[in-house]
């Protein structure tokens, strides 16, 4: 018998940091390329800065962002590098769990 696929830890933490709306609404504000700080990423989600520091942590480990030490500040923006590769995986990773019908599949026979 085949041995089922399964994720790596990698794409675990994928799915984990994009299972929350908080993150998800974070992971708007990088959108067109933008590098953010801390400050600047909770003053547009509206959250206190330990909390988005907190769950910026989560995306880091999830591939969503990455950070750039500049002087004092670390500025984060999406890593569309990693979240290509995840997102590779996790199709991967579907397609064998649940492959697509195949296309004459459900057809009546006439």
């Amino acid at each position: 018998m085949d041995t089922p696929p399964v994720l790596d830890g990698a794409a675990r933490d994928f799915l984990k940091a994009l299972a929350s709306e908080t993150r998800q609404q974070m992971m708007t504000v990088f959108a067109g390329g933008r590098e953010l700080t801390v400050g600047e990423i909770a003053e547009c989600c509206g959250l206190g800065q330990s909390t988005t520091s907190g769950q910026l942590a989560i995306l880091r480990r999830g591939g969503l962002v990455q950070s750039a030490r500049e002087g004092k500040l670390v500025r984060y923006r999406a890593d569309p590098t990693s979240i290509g590769a995840r997102l590779t995986e996790l199709q991967g990773y579907l397609a064998c769990c649940c492959p697509p019908p195949s296309p004459d599949a459900g057809t009546p026979e006439g």
